[in-house]
């Protein structure tokens, strides 16, 4: 598929001999709409996936080659990260440019530094994570060409991932990629399957942020095969990386309109949960929290993708994530819990229950507001409840469009 997005949509909708009327028609859009995909208009991610369920085909043909995010515009909040770049990608010559002199860091701090930093990217503290990653990933390099170089290469791998995350988050999403590949170089040349398994499910998140749905299934997938763990006899640590794999794999299936895929990617995330018993977290990678609820929240926004408002919302408040559930399972990762609850605005507002929706966004703003402010997602909900809203716009609507920047 080469052609523009809107050039993709209108070719399968010709080939399926459906009128633009027709379409919307299927796809639960109005003809407006439809319109202003075929002219190339912005849309968001999910108007693509209703277009690729009622044209029957996976919502990667319709994705230009050269625009595979065709979302809502950058992060207003991007970050100024030239350090960071600069510590990420040095100059190579053919003989050393610049290269500190100082002494290999010693590792045990290295290592302490790099979950601390990981806690404050957690805790949403971006600016500070952008300040001091520069400087780790120079003590990181410096670390490779000491005495224990597998150990020291593990300690890299984990500091590119974290940087990575981090440049996923913030939507510099090249540099992520760089990031990332080297997290995963570094672990498998250690022979640390654990920490690149890590490594991969931080870029299988990457490739889905960009909406390479294919490539994110695939990679996830593949890698779920390799670690694959004898359940019975399996760490906590395997069976949560494991898990996360065919979480990522269902995921991208979801997104792709492949559903039944995506719920067998599910039920091997649902077998690794029960397995781990509760929700387990490895301090070494502060994003690895896995468990039933974490299990449960992603099945809900598998739901939330195929237009199911209504099961999504019953499914938000059962089982796992029943008040009873997280208190025995005990609490997911802040960020997953957050866009969980994202998926449950988003429900509202399908609904037409504006206020619930309003509810839900300013609950995660009051916990994560600098999280809230790199969401596309929290951006699309209001925008729904600021076009769907036929009475005034309150007081705390207006706030909320000008803390995220969202207009009209």
């Amino acid at each position: 598929m080469t052609g523009t997005l809107g050039e993709n949509v209108r070719r399968h909708r010709r080939v399926s001999g459906l009128s633009q009327e027709r379409l919307a028609e299927a796809a639960g859009l109005s003809v407006g709409t439809v319109r202003k995909v075929e002219q190339g208009k912005t849309v968001e991610m999910a108007t693509l996936h209703a277009l690729a369920r009622a044209l029957a085909v996976p919502t990667s043909e319709l994705l230009a080659a050269d625009a595979p995010e065709p979302v809502d515009g950058d992060d207003p909040n991007r970050l100024h990260l030239v350090a960071l770049r600069k510590a990420l990608t040095p100059p190579v010559g053919l003989v050393p440019v610049g290269r500190p002199r100082d002494e290999a860091p010693e590792l045990s701090a290295l290592e302490r530094s790099a979950v601390e930093l990981g806690r404050l990217y957690h805790a949403d503290r971006y600016q500070s994570v952008a300040q001091r990653l520069p400087r780790l990933v120079a003590e990181a390099n410096r670390a490779v060409d000491g005495d224990d170089p597998d150990r020291a290469l593990v300690a890299r791998s984990q500091v590119l991932e974290l940087a990575g995350r981090f440049l996923t988050q913030t939507r510099h999403y090249d540099l992520a990629y760089h990031a990332l590949a080297g997290a995963i170089a570094d672990a498998r040349n250690a022979g640390n399957d654990m920490t690149a398994a890590s490594g991969v499910n931080g870029l299988a998140w990457l490739l889905l942020r960009q909406g390479r749905f294919d490539d994110a299934e695939s990679l996830a997938a593949t890698t779920a095969d390799v670690v694959e763990p004898r359940v019975s006899q399996a760490s906590p640590e395997r069976l949560a990386a494991w898990g996360w794999l065919a979480l990522r794999a269902s995921a991208a299936a979801a997104r792709n309109n492949r559903p039944a895929e995506a719920e067998e990617y599910q039920r091997v995330a649902m077998t690794a949960a029960v397995a781990v018993g509760a929700e387990y977290h490895d301090p070494r990678h502060p994003w690895s929290r896995f468990g039933p609820v974490t299990v449960a929240m992603k099945a809900v926004e598998a739901v939330m993708i195929t237009g199911d408002a209504r099961s999504a919302l019953r499914q938000s408040d059962e089982g796992p994530l029943s008040d009873y559930g997280r208190r025995r399972a005990g609490r997911p990762n802040s960020d997953n819990w957050h866009r969980h609850r994202l998926d449950v605005a988003q429900a509202h507002t399908v609904l037409g229950d504006h206020q619930q929706a309003m509810d839900e966004l300013a609950y995660v703003r009051a916990r994560s507001p600098e999280w809230l402010r790199h969401q596309t997602m929290a951006r699309g909900v209001l925008r729904d409840v600021l076009r769907k809203r036929k009475r005034t716009l309150t007081g705390e609507m207006r706030d909320m469009a000008v803390f995220l920047d969202v207009t009209g």
